[in-house]
């Protein structure tokens, strides 16, 4: 009911989303190492340069409400495509790499975090999209921890840019290490950011190795990569959580020291803080699962939700300021540079300790 009435003012702002998402998606299908949310940010970045301030106010409501709620419906319909028993039982081998890089990149970018004085909220997107699954993984984590629109371009724009590199490089420097074709699937899988770039990556590395077929075994490692974010955003949403009531608790002890008999006192609502689509979001995972929905069923759902995330991307980038963006990219970058190299050699190492390369 909410949504129908405020329809007035968000309408021409969901619909100038849409009416960037459309040539993202469609240049996205074209340049899959590239991929459509990042053409999306790019032209959303490049119309919040041309489009006159009485006019970008006037979207503003339907734009924010896009790269907030339709990213979260996005992210729900994701957990559609997960068959969490069908990927448990095809990935199990892949398990003990992917543990390993995912906790690698966090570590890495939460000791440069500290160490660079990079913002918390941008190291963990950093962090959750280098180890787990690129854009899908930043746009479930952003509204659990409240990330604003510049810093989620911030942490896609990173992202982007060593999917490309690894796509470009990755067939090669495999060739060059003696990888086999088993091997080289479990390092795409793991060590590549986003799922079109491990697509890319294994089609080139099939390619070069007509028979090799490691193109259906890269994507089973992804997807099981991808159910990381399970865990992942559940952990940060009761930190977020806790973090919320100590500063409620915080406030309430000094509002209450401050003024004698005074009315104001922190207070602590988990329903404005817990992210629920987060149980949705795997709540629609256990429904693939246990009824087993067939991949016609699920298959447009899934295209559906990537077009939603290029949806949110596109008012994200209409949000964010290219200039400042471009400005205070370089610790991130090197934070994104930082956890790409350390996935890459801890995905090799750990090949190397279980004989399979």
């Amino acid at each position: 009911m909410e949504l129908i009435k405020d329809f007035g003012k968000l309408w021409r702002g969901v619909l100038f989303a849409l009416a960037i998402a459309v040539p993202a998606w469609l240049l996205g299908k074209q340049f899959e190492v590239v991929g459509g949310p990042v053409f999306a940010i790019l032209i959303g970045m490049v119309l919040a340069l041309v489009v006159p301030s009485a006019a970008g106010e006037s979207l503003q409501a339907g734009v924010k409400f896009t790269s907030k709620k339709v990213l979260q419906w996005a992210v729900i319909l994701l957990g559609f495509g997960l068959n969490l028993a069908q990927i448990a039982q095809v990935g199990l081998t892949s398990l003990p790499i992917i543990i390993s890089t995912i906790t690698t990149s966090l570590v890495v970018s939460f000791v440069l975090c500290r160490a660079l004085n990079i913002p918390g909220k941008i190291s963990t997107l950093i962090g959750v999209g280098s180890s787990i699954c690129g854009g899908s993984a930043i746009a479930a984590t952003a509204p659990v921890i409240d990330a604003d629109d510049e810093e989620i371009a911030q942490a896609i724009s990173v992202i982007f840019l060593f999917n490309v590199i690894a796509a470009l490089v990755f067939p090669s420097l495999g060739g060059a290490l003696g990888l086999t074709n088993e091997g080289f699937g479990l390092f795409a899988g793991t060590a590549v950011n986003d799922t079109s770039s491990v697509t890319a990556a294994a089609a080139a590395w099939d390619g070069m190795h007509p028979g090799a077929n490691t193109l259906d075994a890269a994507t089973i490692v992804k997807l099981t990569r991808t159910l990381a974010i399970i865990p992942i955003t559940l952990a940060l949403t009761f930190w977020q959580v806790r973090k919320a009531k100590r500063a409620a608790v915080g406030e309430g002890a000094g509002a209450t020291g401050a003024a004698n008999g005074s009315a104001s006192t922190g207070t602590f609502d988990l329903k404005r803080i817990f992210p629920f689509f987060i149980i949705f979001f795997v709540l629609a995972s256990v429904v693939t699962t246990v009824f087993a929905l067939p991949a016609a069923v699920t298959a447009p759902v899934k295209e559906l939700s990537k077009f939603l995330i290029i949806m949110a991307m596109a008012a994200i980038g209409f949000n964010t300021n290219i200039v400042k963006l471009v400005r205070t990219g370089g610790k991130p970058i090197l934070m994104g540079l930082a956890c790409w190299v350390a996935i890459a050699l801890v995905s090799l190492g750990m090949q190397h300790l279980l004989g399979i390369w």
